[in-house]
């Protein structure tokens, strides 16, 4: 594995971080090329294997043409008939509405809808890029991430692969907020006791003891958390068996403050004792800010 070509194809819905992403394959040492046309992609490794000087490659595809998605398609069955090239697909997305917002503060039209609303371009671009979404090994979803923490995100992403160690990623989010687009395991926790109707812990969050205790005092979270880690502690080596580098397991409730976050604190811990875990609290903060604002 070590002593294969490394090959990531970077694509994904036209403004959700492509440029930040080859930059930062750029930063860890890929060879890098913008846009290539997938047709040109087996001669252009040939080359690279003759060279023997490149050993890490990182290529930005449009995916936008619909004769580009069929020419992908049989380059991906040519090089996964070879047995020299590792060949991995990174696809980003993010919400409609963060891609919306996106073009109207750059000002540009969508490449899909010239003349059009640029929602109707989304769609378009959505349906022609739902297959090569389903064959990616890594998907990021880019609506909260900052590009420094796209970068954080790509790096650790990559770098697990060159040490062949598998991450499990646990996110805490708030259904009202919607889905974590890149989640591989949902879980719904908003049948549990809800600490926001107790006056005194509905500002804290789930990382406070007080909220902590009263989400795992009741018999019911016992028994979800005892079965649900049962089943993730099945399920993951079979992950890890399947040349996975990473899980990405979500847990919501209502607003992502509360229940979540003191359910993935306690698995993050759990799961930490046999796995390389990071936590993230995607919308912990999200209701103090909506207050500040009001």
């Amino acid at each position: 594995m070590a002593d294969n070509l490394q090959l990531v194809i970077i694509t994904g819905m036209s403004g959700a971080g492509k440029t930040v992403a080859i930059q930062s394959f750029e930063d860890m040492g890929y060879f890098c090329i913008d846009n290539m046309p997938p047709s040109l992609i087996p001669k252009f490794w040939e080359l690279i294997k003759e060279s023997g000087k490149v050993t890490k490659i990182a290529l930005v595809i449009d995916l936008r043409s619909r004769n580009f998605f069929r020419e992908i398609q049989d380059m991906l069955v040519e090089l996964e008939n070879t047995n020299l090239i590792d060949t991995t697909i990174m696809f980003l997305d993010a919400t409609d509405e963060e891609l919306v917002s996106r073009y109207k503060e750059t000002r540009r039209a969508h490449p899909l809808a010239m003349d059009g609303l640029i929602t109707e371009g989304i769609r378009k671009e959505r349906a022609i890029l739902e297959e090569i979404r389903g064959d990616a090994q890594v998907v990021i979803d880019t609506t909260n991430l900052s590009p420094r923490q796209l970068r954080e995100r790509i790096n650790g992403e990559f770098k697990s692969r060159d040490t062949h160690e598998f991450r499990v990623e646990l996110i805490s989010f708030g259904f009202k907020y919607g889905l974590p687009i890149d989640a591989d395991i949902v879980m719904d926790v908003r049948f549990l006791p809800n600490p926001h109707y107790i006056p005194e812990l509905r500002p804290l969050t789930g990382q406070d003891s007080s909220v902590y205790d009263y989400v795992m005092s009741f018999p019911e979270t016992e028994s979800f958390y005892t079965r649900f880690s049962d089943l993730l502690k099945n399920v993951l080596p079979g992950y890890e068996k399947e040349g996975k580098s990473s899980v990405t397991i979500a847990i919501g409730c209502t607003g992502g403050q509360h229940r979540s976050v003191a359910l993935t604190e306690r698995l993050g811990e759990e799961l930490g004792k046999d796995y390389h875990v990071n936590i993230t609290h995607r919308d912990k903060g999200k209701r103090k800010e909506t207050v500040n604002r009001s």
